[in-house]
């Protein structure tokens, strides 16, 4: 029996984000299939001998990454989740964060990742970070790892564009849980009715959401909690939202599919998505997806979905209104079904740790 720890950062549950259901789900599906994958927080101590491979998550921040890589002398592989955040750091950032700007993208990282440490928002897991800094921490770490599992082609290329050198790399889609989104037919959509659901902070880009529906006929629900550091963002989206627009703080994937049920569209006009989850569970269960093409979504939704410029709100709305008319996609449906559902993640990764092993 394979055993693998799959090592993710310390705030995991605490600010949970795409990372935690694809961390959670996967390690479930893989032990449906005779692995033992354990889930262990950075700032855990780890038996490193109890297991065969780490699997590491977020190429992004690679303070945990080296500690651990380096203390346990194991194989590992990573699950990359590259995201870029320049565009949204250097165009749309208030107050202190305008100083980022100025900043390389590797630089923005390392400035964050300190001011997380020194806020005591998170733990330091590798002192080595601080004087290696962000970009030779990920060339470091490429340069160890077993295989990289980026959740999609373009992803991989952005990996190897910013940070070029040799490493193996077998792409693992994100997933949906089939057994839990399941679209029922007798439902009526409300052609009113768009959700977005995701973390309430700059780059899922809430503020022009809520300015291109204010006092529409639409109705807005914003079902998630605030990022950490970002509660001025929340605060702004609250004060110029109209009564149109409702806030739900986060809630359990179990609750979500309620809302999934009823709304005819989801919309997520983020500046930047790796896959943006949300959609993709929401396309599962009927909701035509209004998105951003920031990022790698296009080789998720190809032409299934409904596109707009985050910057626009005129954008924005014409893609929600859109997707509002157009019937349910049923097609994108038997996709999502076939090829991006947690069980395909998982023996994705299975075929990538018998390559490592």
């Amino acid at each position: 029996m394979i055993k693998v720890a799959f090592i993710t950062r310390s705030t995991l549950y605490s600010v949970p984000g795409g990372d935690t259901i694809q961390a959670v789900q996967t390690a479930r599906h893989l032990t449906f299939m005779g692995i033992r994958a354990e889930i262990k927080l950075a700032n855990e101590s780890i038996n490193y001998n109890s297991y065969d491979l780490l699997h590491f998550f977020n190429l992004s921040r690679p303070a945990d990454i080296l500690y651990h890589s380096y203390k346990a002398e194991k194989p590992f592989v990573v699950s990359t989740i590259m995201c870029n955040y320049s565009e949204y750091d250097q165009q749309h950032r208030n107050g202190l964060g305008r100083l980022l700007k100025y900043l390389p993208a590797d630089g923005v990282e390392y400035v964050k990742t300190m001011a997380r440490y020194l806020l005591g928002r998170d733990s330091m897991a590798s002192l080595a970070y601080t004087w290696k800094g962000q970009r030779k921490s990920i060339l470091d770490i490429l340069g160890r790892a077993a295989m990289i599992l980026p959740n999609s082609q373009s992803e991989y290329q952005r990996v190897v564009n910013n940070y070029p050198g040799e490493v193996k790399h077998m792409v693992v889609p994100n997933g949906t849980d089939q057994h839990l989104f399941i679209y029922d037919k007798n439902v009526i959509k409300d052609d009113k009715l768009v959700i977005c659901a995701a973390r309430i902070e700059g780059i899922k880009n809430q503020l022009n959401l809520i300015k291109a529906l204010n006092n529409t006929p639409y109705r807005l629900l914003l079902i998630g909690s605030y990022s950490p550091n970002q509660f001025a963002y929340y605060q702004e989206c609250r004060r110029i939202a109209a009564s149109n627009i409702i806030f739900i703080e986060q809630m359990p994937q179990q609750q979500l599919v309620k809302y999934f049920a009823r709304a005819k569209v989801h919309v997520l006009p983020s500046w930047f998505e790796t896959t943006g989850l949300s959609s993709i569970e929401a396309a599962l269960m009927g909701c035509n997806v209004a998105i951003s093409d920031k990022g790698d979504v296009r080789e998720y939704f190809g032409d299934d979905a409904f596109y707009c410029h985050p910057a626009s709100t005129e954008s924005i709305f014409a893609a929600i209104e859109k997707a509002s008319q157009a019937p349910v996609n049923e097609q994108l449906r038997d996709r999502i079904l076939q090829k991006y559902t947690w069980k395909q993640a998982a023996t994705e990764t299975l075929k990538a740790y018998q390559s490592v092993l």
